[in-house]
């Protein structure tokens, strides 16, 4: 995006670590103005600090993108101190590396209110402020777990796929305003969710090993998302092989869907039955 970020307002949640973090480094560096939040709040510190020192502007706000009142205080505050907004990452997520069997009603419930909740707080608060000012670009993370069929992630799946629909919707109603949209879709990027993510009958060690892909920087990610956003894609898919798996869907769903089920065979292989 060059110097086109210089002197704009972004808002990032999910902003202390991985993509988010990358993605204010890549901002900062190019002149951007940034209010980082994350439900971590020693976390946050941490890259704020780092960032701060590196000369970005910013502010860093501990928020659970789950709260709505959080987020609305989080984004109107945003305008009433910097005086518009130019950007809003939607960008906090939880993952699940679950089959539906063994996914808990429980386990439904966080992944619905991060990943979903979490993008609809945020859109509720930032939409209509966007609205008003005639400009705006609303970008929501999904997964390509939101595109294609997801082996063992069906929950995860299921509200990746909710943020894209939302997306799409939201997309046609913002373009009368001058608010632009878009969704971000990565495959395997190095980030704290894949340490985090909660693994049911699988030993997460082995689960990464039968990946197809290796994950890549999330620096790298947080680039190709900025000169997605650049170009106004509104879909902006991360990896190769993320891709070649959403093409793949999209032009032969048959053969997609037949890979799906040798995915789940193969993580089947790899149960364990005794947690």
């Amino acid at each position: 995006m060059g110097n086109d970020l210089a002197g704009k307002i972004a808002i990032i949640t999910g902003g202390a670590g991985g993509i988010g973090k990358a993605l204010a480094q890549e901002m900062a560096e190019r002149g951007c103005r940034l209010v980082l939040a994350d439900v971590n709040a020693e976390l946050l510190e941490k890259t704020a600090t780092e960032l701060r020192a590196a000369g970005a502007q910013l502010d860093a706000k501990t928020v659970d993108v789950r709260d709505a009142a959080q987020v609305q205080e989080l984004v109107e505050g945003a305008f009433h101190d910097l005086g518009r907004i130019d950007y809003i990452f939607n960008n906090a997520g939880v993952n699940l590396c679950a089959e539906l069997r063994d996914t808990t009603l429980e386990d439904w419930n966080l992944l619905i209110d991060v990943n979903l909740r979490g993008v609809v707080h945020g859109v509720h608060a930032a939409y209509p402020i966007m609205c008003k000012q005639g400009f705006g670009h609303i970008v929501n993370t999904a997964s390509a777990a939101g595109l294609v069929p997801a082996a063992a992630e069906g929950a995860y799946a299921a509200t990746k796929h909710a943020v894209v629909g939302l997306s799409l919707a939201l997309q046609i109603e913002a373009a009368a305003f001058g608010v632009k949209v878009s969704v971000v879709c990565p495959g395997l990027v190095d980030t704290p969710i894949l340490d985090s993510t909660k693994y049911v009958k699988f030993d997460p060690d082995v689960i990464k090993n039968v990946a197809p892909e290796k994950p890549i920087p999330p620096r790298k990610a947080a680039r190709r998302v900025l000169r997605g956003v650049e170009r106004n894609q509104f879909y902006i898919v991360i990896t190769t092989t993320a891709q070649v798996l959403w093409r793949l869907h999209r032009y032969m769903p048959g053969t997609s869907l037949r890979i799906g089920q040798i995915a789940v065979r193969m993580f089947r292989d790899k149960r364990r039955e005794n947690n």
